[in-house]
């Protein structure tokens, strides 16, 4: 038989534990919900820096600290439930365009030793929109970016974070920027 001081004490202990464990779960929600994420990357828009499957983490404070920078791989919002993940390759007042193979911004050459070297198509000059962005895959030829209206230029709301590092596979963990 419990008497009443150790049933209390009991309870006690018990509710306790229901708070921590609360606490803990709004902890991590607001986490991944403000600070980071983990992504599995879908398709091959990427390659070769990113590949089907792989697993990174965003970093989701940054930019709500400071704007996306030029060469920043990031996590976009298309719909509720579809995300891209693309190369900034120009931000507002920017113009871009693609002749044999050079991407051009500002046009000054780019140079980008991440992409997969296939022949790509050229894109006739554009200027970006103040308040947007001009993003591409790496693997140009297999990418739906910018360069088509189904993307488009990127609002900055719709940019939810930076890729900041890859965990899986783990031959592959670290920096996705080389």
């Amino acid at each position: 038989m419990i008497k009443g001081s150790e049933a209390r004490s009991e309870k006690s202990e018990a509710r306790e534990w229901i708070q921590a464990v609360i606490i803990a779960v709004l902890i991590a929600f607001g986490i991944k919900f403000f600070l980071f994420d983990f992504v599995r990357v879908d398709g091959s828009s990427m390659y070769p820096t990113l590949q089907n499957n792989n697993r990174v983490i965003v970093n989701k404070i940054g930019y709500r600290l400071g704007d996306p920078e030029y060469g920043d791989i990031v996590i976009l919002s298309f719909d509720q439930s579809t995300e891209y993940v693309k190369r900034i390759i120009g931000k507002g007042g920017d113009t871009i365009s693609i002749k044999d193979n050079v991407v051009y911004r500002n046009g000054e050459p780019l140079v980008e030793t991440y992409i997969n070297n296939e022949d790509y198509p050229d894109f006739d000059e554009v200027t970006v929109p103040e308040g947007s962005y001009f993003v591409l895959g790496d693997n140009r030829n297999h990418s739906s970016d910018s360069r088509f209206a189904s993307l488009g230029f990127v609002e900055r709301d719709r940019i939810d974070g930076k890729v900041v590092f890859r965990i899986f596979p783990f031959s592959e963990w670290g920096s996705v920027y080389n």
